[in-house]
């Protein structure tokens, strides 16, 4: 019998490799199970291409089963060998909690942490990594483990000719360690782990299998990894990554994002990334194919996503300022909002004293000469803060420089600038 959850994933295209498919339906058939991913707290917030597998898990934990999150404060002071070609700058205790404490308050927006019997729970590995001394480890897991084995490795093998350290050569093994620590203490039965994280999550098997005498019902599943259409890397801006916490992408340039997804891949972001049921996307699909300057689907994956991220207030934000500068109404916008909507666009600096609108474009480089700031004002493009200037005597002064720091200034009807004030 044909799991709902699976069939769904499957569709989805959240699916990439299982230990055992057949197993692990039918255990999902039979019960109730814990299951499991772990997060690398190797910086203070995720990006969203860390989040699949999240996602995935919070699939689960709406079908009932429930999720535990492993944040690797142990791990991650060791350093994750997948997908890299050098050895990972090696972080301090202090920085892991840090980044712990971050990671946790992303996590609690994704999943349900109440106390329901599928209720979330977040796990730290430095909890038993921590107490395990060097003895017992090689003892107790270094021995279950061939070299020859690890060599195999993916992770590892590409790794041989530029060099790794024996750090990161076990990183696989105490990876392995985990799974089995949170069979026994915490029932989970199922790994779910990016692409890169089959090595480490077949290790994890062999850990348990070695471990315990009574046949055991562990499995892994991997999510393929996720790309756009013209094969160019998903996630990435010319700004860099896409992060979830707002002070390094704020909810508008998060909304901004997707929302600006393109035709060809929005069907499938919506898939991988939203709760919407199967009717819901079908029916998104044909306003893309008959509709497509509508952009219905895209507004549903930005509002979705962002609303999830960053809840309502940030997803009313982003539609406010995206609202305010498509019809070009900035006065509408607080001096905050202004700050984040143009956090991207051409600024100069300049003193914080009374000047001429003319002058003023001249210095910052918003008119090339004297001649055309003024052709530029007496022909209406320019405004200031949303407001048009057509006066050539027009001063600017306390009242345009908004929280006393800096101003928009729009040429045209795209060019913005921002002149900050010092």
């Amino acid at each position: 019998m044909t799991n709902p959850l699976i069939e769904d994933l499957q569709w989805r295209g959240l699916l990439y490799q299982q230990t055992d498919a057949e197993g692990m339906e039918k255990l999902l058939n039979e019960e109730k199970v814990s299951l499991y991913v772990g997060v690398d707290p190797t910086a203070d917030s995720m990006h969203i291409g860390h989040i699949v597998p999240l996602l995935t898990l919070r699939r689960f934990q709406q079908a009932g089963h429930r999720p535990v999150l492993l944040v690797g404060g142990a791990t991650g002071m060791i350093g994750d060998p997948s997908g890299r070609s050098t050895e990972r700058n090696l972080l301090t205790e202090e920085q892991i909690a840090r980044n712990v404490a971050g990671l946790k308050a992303q996590m609690e927006r994704i999943f349900d942490f109440s106390e329901v019997e599928n209720g979330a729970q977040l796990v730290n590995n430095h909890d038993w990594i921590g107490k395990l001394s060097v003895i017992d480890f090689l003892r107790d897991y270094g021995k279950l483990v061939n070299v020859n084995y690890l060599l195999a490795k993916d992770t590892i093998s590409s790794r041989l000719e530029s060099g790794i350290s024996f750090t990161e050569f076990t990183y696989t093994i105490i990876q392995g360690l985990d799974f089995n620590y949170l069979y026994d203490h915490y029932n989970v039965k199922i790994q779910v782990g990016g692409s890169d994280q089959w090595g480490n999550i077949t290790t994890g098997l062999e850990v348990i299998r070695k471990t315990h005498e009574e046949e055991t019902k562990a499995f892994g599943i991997t999510i393929p990894l996720v790309t756009k259409a013209d094969g160019t890397k998903f996630g990435k801006t010319a700004g860099g990554s896409v992060w979830l916490d707002p002070e390094k992408t704020s909810p508008y340039e998060f909304y901004q994002f997707w929302v600006n997804t393109a035709d060809s891949d929005v069907i499938k972001y919506l898939k991988i990334f939203t709760f919407l049921s199967r009717e819901e996307i079908e029916a998104l699909e044909v306003t893309v194919q008959e509709e497509p300057h509508l952009r219905k689907a895209q507004k549903t994956l930005a509002s979705e996503m962002t609303k999830l991220i960053h809840g309502e207030v940030g997803l009313e934000q982003a539609e406010k300022i995206t609202g305010a500068l498509f019809s070009g109404d900035l006065k509408a916008l607080s001096a905050e909002e202004m700050k984040v909507a143009f956090a991207g666009v051409p600024s100069v600096e300049l003193a914080k004293e009374d000047k001429n609108i003319v002058d003023l474009l001249v210095e910052a480089g918003i008119s090339s000469s004297k001649r055309q700031a003024r052709e530029d004002v007496t022909n209406g493009a320019i405004s200031v803060n949303g407001g048009k200037i057509a006066d050539l005597d027009y001063v600017i002064d306390g009242n345009d420089r908004l929280e006393d720091a800096f101003a928009i200034i729009r040429r045209g009807k795209k060019k913005y600038h921002m002149v900050k004030f010092n």
